[in-house]
């Protein structure tokens, strides 16, 4: 078991930029991956970035690629955000996925990007 705190949300204008941080309580490379994934309203959760625990691959869905970067450390994940748009906006949860299969989720955090 894990547990996972996210922070780092909040209000931004178009053209920000936010730094979220997902604390686990143990070290990340026991997991094959973590992720970032959001939620906004009326939506489906959709991924945002996944990195490998080991080797710290990367991936990133199409519409925040060249804009977000995620990363990690012993027992933090980080997303950087930038050039935020309003389509951005919203619950951003991370991830840990284990090599069996079974993922484990922050309360997650929310993101508002507002004119």
């Amino acid at each position: 078991q894990v547990q996972l705190v996210e922070s780092g949300g909040g209000l931004v204008q178009p053209g920000g930029s936010l730094r979220l941080s997902c604390a686990a309580s143990r070290s990340i490379f026991s997991f094959k991956a973590m992720g970032w994934y959001r939620q906004a309203p009326g939506k489906e959760r959709e991924l945002v970035a996944t990195i490998r625990a080991s080797g710290g691959t990367t991936n990133y869905a199409d519409s925040v690629q060249g804009r977000f970067t995620i990363s990690r450390d012993n027992t933090m994940v980080y997303l950087q955000m930038n050039s935020l748009k309003p389509e951005d906006t919203a619950v951003y949860y991370c991830n840990a996925a284990t090599y069996s299969g079974v993922s484990h989720w922050g309360q997650g955090t929310q993101v508002t990007v507002f004119s």
